[in-house]
């Protein structure tokens, strides 16, 4: 499965409002029920924050990559959020997270996340990626630079 099979502009939010790491998470969380993506919102944020207990998801480079796998999770689904003044996430690099993935797949699925965690990882590997991503100016450019 693509990633991009997993967004639309619905889950892309330019703008994250949130200052937290916890804001953060419960600001995505709301786009994917909002968007119809979630059959429990307490259950999914929780399987969230429990996995961010266990170590950080701020991979570095200015990214973040929250996941969770839930009986919450109605089916696969991603979103994408950018912050442009960044958000301290505890990140290995010690870095503030600029641009966030956070994914979610239902508890049934077998390693579907690691699979999706593993497209973003070799996508935002490629510094013009991070770049053009913090320079798109709508969720349609987001996709399509997503789908290169």
């Amino acid at each position: 499965m693509n990633i991009t099979e997993l967004l639309n502009v619905n889950l892309i939010k330019l703008e994250l409002k949130s200052k937290t790491k916890e804001d953060v998470i419960k600001e995505m969380v709301t786009i994917l029920d909002r968007d119809g993506k979630l059959l429990d919102v307490d259950k999914y944020l929780q399987a969230v924050l429990d996995r961010e207990t266990e170590f950080s998801t701020g991979i570095g480079m200015g990214i973040a990559i929250p996941h969770g796998k839930s009986s919450g999770v109605k089916e696969p689904a991603l979103v994408f959020g950018r912050s442009v003044d960044g958000i301290d996430y505890q990140s290995m690099d010690d870095e503030l997270a600029h641009i966030f993935f956070l994914i979610a797949v239902p508890e049934e699925s077998s390693d579907e996340h690691l699979k999706i965690l593993g497209q973003i990882s070799r996508k935002l590997m490629h510094s013009e990626l991070r770049d053009s991503l913090m320079k798109a100016s709508s969720a349609e450019e987001i996709i399509t630079l997503l789908e290169k």
